[in-house]
C-alpha cells in the first residue's frame, strides 16, 4: 500500500490502522523504497503483515526498512546486486532472533502501546532511529589558506596557458 496510508491523517485512514492493531493481529510493517513500482508509480509503498482474528492479538509490530530489492529503482528496473528481500525473508521467519534490536538498525519491533500512543502511525521514520556522526572540520584559517593556495596554482595555469595562446 502507499506510505501514505500508514500514517495519513484522514479518518478512514486512521480507522484502517486502528482496525488491523486492536481487531486483528499485525505483525509487520515491510517500508519500500520509492521507485519499486515504476514505472507505473514511484511513490513509496509498504507491506503490511497481517493476521485476520477479530479478536485483536497484536502484541508487538516489528518493521523493517528495505532499501533495495535487486532492481534499479529507477524506471529502467534493471538487476542490480543490492537486494534486501532474502534478509527479510529470513529475518522474518526467525522473529525471536530480533527483539533485542536497536532502532538504529534496518528491522525492530515497536510494542503495540507505543503505536497506539501514536495515534497508530505506522510510519517506519516515527520509530527508526538515526545515528548522527559528527563531522569534523579543519579550522576556517587552514581552509582560507588551502583556497589561497590553489587560487595561486590556478593564476599560474592560467597564466602558462595564456602564454602559450600568445606564441
Amino acid at each position: 500500500m502507499p506510505d501514505g496510508v500508514l500514517f495519513g491523517s484522514s479518518k478512514a485512514h486512521k480507522a484502517i490502522r486502528k482496525e488491523l492493531v486492536e481487531n486483528h493481529q499485525l505483525r509487520a510493517v515491510i517500508s519500500m523504497p520509492s521507485g519499486v513500482f515504476k514505472p507505473y508509480a514511484g511513490v513509496s509503498t509498504a507491506i503490511l503483515v497481517f493476521t485476520k482474528t477479530g479478536a485483536g492479538g497484536t502484541e508487538k509490530v516489528w518493521f523493517y526498512d528495505m532499501k533495495a530489492d535487486g532492481f534499479s529503482l529507477d524506471d529502467k528496473r534493471n538487476p542490480v546486486k543490492e537486494n534486501d528481500i532474502p534478509d527479510i525473508i529470513e529475518r522474518f521467519h526467525h522473529l525471536d532472533k530480533e527483539t533485542e534490536r536497536k532502532r538504529t538498525e534496518q528491522s525492530f519491533f515497536v510494542p503495540k502501546q507505543e503505536i497506539v500512543d501514536n495515534d497508530y502511525d505506522l510510519s517506519i521514520n516515527k520509530y527508526k532511529e538515526i545515528e548522527y556522526v559528527p563531522v569534523k572540520y579543519p579550522p576556517t584559517s587552514e581552509i582560507l589558506k588551502e583556497l589561497r593556495s590553489l587560487e595561486k596554482e590556478i593564476d599560474q595555469g592560467l597564466d602558462e596557458l595564456e602564454s602559450m595562446l600568445h606564441q
